[in-house]
């Protein structure tokens, strides 16, 4: 890929990018900048990662092919402004921002621009984040390929409709809390069981590892993986049954459309 590929931002999620474009060897460190407020963190990407950075936003705009805006939604006004006499025609934008659509984005350019509103989640600072990205109607068939390729770097990624954005973030964006949650409980189970903490958070995280893999890698519905595991009359059923009984299913789902319905409200504010 023959891009400069540029960075407003430089906090975890812009670091898991980056780590991942390099991983991939999809451009060299010599054609990735980053900006960030601090000395302290521009220093720590430059021994990181061997990129350039710069304590100027329009200098990292003016240099990048594609420039992701990996700022807090609420600093989006401020940024935007000091970019968007520096954008070429030809820049395309990236956004990672919760709530901020891309006809908000757009508005605050107060120009047409190339841009992909894009949801990755957490895991990609382990290089296992669920995106997904909506381009807007100026953005070419070839410059979404190259960003989906930067995405599927540190992860999966899938095109959705603009209007599913906030679905997404229900069931991937902000669902790693909900699994941390399932992990955290099923520890403390094996704790009061008698397994040292430890112990207990490695069996039960690689135990969601291992049945997530089972789901993706199979093809399998979860409802015959989850039966396979169920001998009649045997232990799993009846954790099952307990499971059932009190309700984990709805609160799940109850759970997610909260969450959903808040990014919702989130975008109309």
């Amino acid at each position: 890929m023959d891009k400069t590929i540029g960075f407003i931002g430089g906090g975890n999620m812009a670091s898991a990018i980056i780590g991942g474009i390099l991983k991939a060897g999809l451009v060299p460190k010599s054609q990735i900048i980053a900006t960030a407020k601090t000395e302290q963190t521009r220093r720590s990407l430059q021994e990181r990662f061997g990129i350039r950075t710069a304590s100027s936003n329009p200098e990292a705009a003016k240099a990048a092919d594609i420039l992701f805006l990996a700022v807090k939604p609420h600093l989006f006004p401020e940024i935007i402004g000091e970019l968007t006499g520096c954008i070429r025609p030809d820049t395309l934008l990236v956004s990672i921002a919760a709530g901020q659509s891309i006809a908000t984005i757009e508005k605050l350019f107060r120009k047409d621009v190339r841009l992909i509103r894009a949801m990755p989640n957490t895991p990609a600072l382990v290089g296992e984040a669920m995106s997904a990205l909506s381009p807007n109607r100026f953005v070419s068939e070839e410059e979404l390929t190259e960003t989906v390729a930067i995405f599927e770097s540190f992860g999966a990624c899938e095109v959705v409709p603009e209007a599913m954005m906030d679905t997404v973030i229900g069931v991937s964006g902000s669902s790693p809390a909900y699994v941390y949650l399932f992990i955290e409980a099923m520890a403390d189970a094996a704790v009061a069981d008698g397994m040292p903490r430890t112990m207990a958070y490695k069996f039960a995280a690689q135990s969601v590892l291992g049945a997530a893999k089972m789901v993706l890698e199979t093809g399998t519905h979860p409802g015959a993986l989850k039966d396979a595991v169920c001998s009649p009359g045997g232990t799993t059923i009846e954790a099952v049954a307990a499971l059932e009984e009190q309700g984990l299913r709805n609160a799940v789902i109850k759970a997610q459309r909260a969450c959903v319905q808040k990014a919702k409200d989130m975008g109309q504010a």
